[in-house]
């Protein structure tokens, strides 16, 4: 409009020729000559009436051409998005949703018109808003490729993974390689981050990896327990971007952007055979990335970070987050939950119920409806046992106490006889302990039949060499120990045994 003002000033004023007039505006003379056909044509004088500025003079000169209206049907744009938001399951494709369209509207658009008017729609609509970050709220973290390491023994490369942290307001960036993103490797860069910055940001917001979400939601996502035992400890939280939704993690993949631009490519062509070497060489290269003047704001990642992030931020508590993972288990019959290949008790009244476990490198806590019911010193050897006495049943406890001296002793209160079998009874096993049945057995027939009768049995027992619970029963049911004992004498047939069946088996 501006130029149609110097063509209309410039004829009327100064009477210049198109020719005159197109070298001093810098345009096509036949431009010139439109110009003034359509000022002629509509009556449009100079100066111009009152009223008439750029848009109403653009409007009389170029009036707009009605066009006659499109008897197509036009395709419900609204009803296509949803369809293609809300079936990507299936695979729903924009020919599919065209050719339900031409089925309703036989003398609808083509397909290659159908997508278009589809796309010039939704460009309408794909707008982003501009975030502004608070200081000290939020930092932004996610991962990318890294440099691999080289075995130098074989050769052989080992790929890395690049944590990338980032602040909201000072793009102030941390960063670190890791061999996986698994979760320690995950929770072990934030408190390393966290001790970089010396401090701690309001909000954490990570992409959803399963280290991070459990469970990646809308509305509420299920955070894994570990990282929201981890924030509890710094006393931040944790705000994951929306799933699909990268520009709600802008920050980050910014950072990564950048990380890689002035860190990555300085080192592509280093070999690395230790994570140690290249977390040296990022942080060496880290540190003047953010001590590096940015062009438009004349201050560097760090400076900014002082002065904006830092003073708003959260303070480093007093020791670091100890990593801990947890997990769910079921008590087992024996009381006893099953935790890195190992068994540790828990008190019997939580026989079968399902229990929270939280295992660090030295300790494993049991946990019911968030109360801790057990906690024991963690033990690296498999498949055995860790067993409180407080956590067994009474009888249990009582079983426990066994020893074979223990036992004994209990059997010298009956007698000194009903003590030698039953030390006896023990000894004949491969283990002691698979004897303490029989030996408490024996010591319980006294309450049905008398201590004196029971030493009496015993001695007739150690005499013929039937040391076991079951022939002490019988003697005592027969009341062989009321007969006296018989002499000592060379016997010359096989003495009375449980375990000799004797002639009669045989006829």
């Amino acid at each position: 409009m501006r130029k149609i003002r110097d063509v209309l000033r410039l004829h009327h004023e100064r009477g210049l020729g198109q020719r005159d007039i197109a070298a001093g505006c810098a345009i096509a003379r036949s431009t010139v000559a439109e110009y003034l056909r359509r000022a002629q044509q509509i009556g449009l004088e100079w100066p111009l009436p009152e009223g008439v500025d750029d848009l109403e003079l653009g409007r009389r000169l170029f009036p707009a051409t009605t066009a006659s209206p499109d008897p197509r049907t036009q395709p419900d744009f609204q009803y296509l998005r949803n369809e293609l938001s809300s079936h990507k399951n299936v695979n729903l494709t924009l020919a599919q949703l065209w050719q339900e369209y031409r089925e309703q509207h036989p003398d609808g658009y083509q397909y290659s018109r159908f997508c278009d008017l589809y796309r010039r729609w939704l460009g309408k609509r794909d707008y982003s808003m501009r975030q502004d970050h608070r200081a000290g709220e939020k930092l932004f973290v996610d991962y990318c490729g890294g440099l691999p390491l080289v075995d130098l023994a074989t050769g052989e490369l080992i790929k890395t993974q690049l944590f990338v942290g980032v602040w909201g307001a000072s793009n102030f960036t941390y960063a670190e390689a890791s061999l996986s993103q698994e979760l320690p490797a995950w929770i072990g860069a934030h408190t390393r981050a966290f001790e970089y910055f010396g401090c701690v940001p309001h909000l954490l917001v990570p992409d959803n990896l399963k280290s991070g979400v459990q469970k990646a939601c809308l509305y509420e996502p299920q955070i894994n327990a570990t990282y929201a035992e981890m924030t509890d400890h710094y006393g931040c939280a944790v705000l994951p971007a929306r799933p699909r939704r990268p520009r709600d993690k802008a920050k980050a993949e910014a950072g990564v952007l950048i990380v890689q631009r002035w860190i990555l490519a300085v080192l592509r062509h280093r070999i690395f055979s230790s994570l140690a070497e290249l977390n040296a060489a990022i942080r060496g290269l880290l540190e003047r990335l953010n001590t590096r003047p940015l062009r438009k704001l004349q201050q560097s990642r760090r400076e900014l970070f002082e002065a904006m992030d830092r003073p708003a931020a959260l303070p480093l508590p007093d020791r670091p987050y100890e990593y801990a993972e947890w997990s769910k288990a079921t008590v087992n019959i024996d009381y006893h939950v099953e935790v890195a290949e190992h068994y540790y008790s828990v008190p019997c009244r939580l026989l079968h119920e399902r229990l929270d476990i939280r295992l660090t490198a030295g300790a494993v806590e049991i946990f019911q409806g968030g109360q801790r019911v057990a906690a024991h010193e963690r033990c690296p050897l498999r498949y055995k046992h860790t067993t409180l006495p407080e956590h067994m049943p009474v009888e249990h406890r009582k079983y426990a106490e066994w020893t074979p001296s223990r036992i004994i002793q209990w059997a010298t209160q009956t007698g000194p006889a009903t003590a030698s079998l039953v030390e006896r009874v023990m000894a004949a096993k491969a283990h002691p302990e698979q004897g303490y049945r029989a030996c408490l057995g024996i010591l319980r027939l006294g309450e049905r039949f008398g201590k004196d009768r029971v030493e009496a049995a015993s001695r007739r027992g150690l005499h013929y060499n039937t040391c076991s619970f079951r022939s002490i029963k019988s003697i005592l049911i027969a009341g062989l120990d009321r007969q006296a004992p018989p002499q000592e004498q060379m016997q010359t047939a096989l003495p009375f045994h449980d375990n000799i069946r004797g002639g009669q088996y045989y006829h």
